[in-house]
């Protein structure tokens, strides 16, 4: 896919090549910024862009800026009308969108400076992926998810992401697709930027929001589907390492990463090592709610094209 042909910085829509942080910035030294990924869906029959519990993720950029302790936050329906204008300017239209909203420190100074803060939202084309349709390879990484009380992952501070950066690479290296993180009381807790699930017996099982996990708009999608759908509630709880290989299923979610199916976990097979049936219905029915195919969710769906 080319490249887009404009981006938005402090509300203003600009030149792709001209959207620019200073290196000498608190953003660009520390890290010191709070980010949202999300999803823009296109709907071919309607000829329309949905963007994907924009309202949800818009709650939870307001929480990390302020736990950031930001001396100015951006609020939920201004970054939701600059995104909207954003994808209006460049066009977009008939392929799905990934869309970042930042906010950084873009003055001078050290680890401890809040200010002055700026806005940049990105989006950018992205097809569907063939990992998503087809299924990822996983391993049990070696690095320990970072504890909630030291970098809480809850909070989408862009310097949490090399904890995932590290497992990542770690993985790729080792010939896997991906890596599983547990956390600091040895029980699974997610991926480098995803939730995960098992499903045993029919089960579906998650861990808890207490195992230094995201709490992600994905997944709190996915439970919610399940509910509706299989007229069970999900389990959240710990889950130990060995019980992910005693899976009948497992897939990760996540705004990058939809439903995924998980194959093999230290490359021993999951179930069959194909794709579930469970998982294949769940990812069918998330497909078609985040494209706003199913009515009953459309307040999840926030179009962009009047």
């Amino acid at each position: 896919m080319s490249l887009p042909k404009y981006a938005s910085i402090d509300g203003e829509i600009v030149e792709w090549e001209n959207a620019k942080v200073h290196v000498a910035s608190a953003a660009f030294k520390f890290g010191t910024a709070v980010f949202e990924g999300l999803r823009g869906y296109w709907n071919s029959d309607e000829e329309q862009m949905y963007l994907f519990r924009m309202e949800e993720h818009m709650q939870r950029f307001e929480f990390s800026q302020r736990f950031m302790r930001f001396n100015e936050i951006f609020e939920a329906e201004t970054v939701t009308q600059k995104t909207i204008e954003l994808i209006q300017a460049n066009k977009f239209k008939g392929e799905n969108l990934h869309i970042m909203t930042t906010s950084y420190v873009s003055g001078m100074g050290g680890p401890g400076v809040c200010g002055p803060i700026g806005l940049s939202i990105t989006a950018q084309e992205r097809p569907r992926s063939d990992r998503v349709l087809g299924g990822v390879t996983a391993q049990v990484s070696s690095w320990m998810r970072v504890p909630d009380n030291a970098m809480p992952m809850r909070v989408k501070c862009n310097a949490n992401y090399n904890n995932g950066r590290l497992a990542t690479v770690q993985a790729e290296t080792d010939g896997y697709d991906t890596a599983i993180f547990l956390n600091s009381r040895g029980k699974v807790s997610e991926g480098p930027g995803m939730c995960l699930f098992i499903i045993r017996d029919g089960i579906p099982i998650t861990p808890s929001i207490s195992n230094d996990i995201l709490e992600s708009v994905t997944r709190d999608s996915v439970l919610k589907l399940i509910e509706d759908t299989y007229g069970m509630k999900p389990i959240e709880r710990d889950i130990d390492r060995s019980e992910l290989v005693a899976a009948d299923e497992a897939f990760f979610c996540g705004t990058a990463w939809e439903i995924t199916p998980i194959l093999s976990i230290d490359r021993i097979n999951i179930g069959t090592g194909q794709i579930g049936k469970t998982t294949k219905e769940l990812q069918d029915i998330f497909f078609a709610t985040s494209e706003g195919r199913k009515k009953e969710y459309m307040s999840w769906c926030h179009p962009v094209y009047s």
